[in-house]
């Protein structure tokens, strides 16, 4: 059975195959935004200033 494949993701596909030069520009852009180096202490801080959520959340009386 095939699986599904959108107009976009197959125009991206031939778009890469024919730039293959925007695959450094998109991993320096990933590197930018997403891939960072993360220490135990960083995630302990951010751990420890998590908020926890309401069960409900627009219950104005608890």
């Amino acid at each position: 059975m095939a699986m599904y494949e959108s107009e976009h993701t197959k125009f991206m596909r031939e778009w890469m195959e024919k730039h293959p030069e925007e695959r450094a520009e998109q991993k320096t852009g990933r590197a930018l935004w997403w891939d960072k180096p993360q220490s135990v202490e960083e995630q302990q801080r951010l751990a420890a200033a998590r908020v926890p959520v309401k069960s409900y959340y627009y219950d104005a009386n608890h």
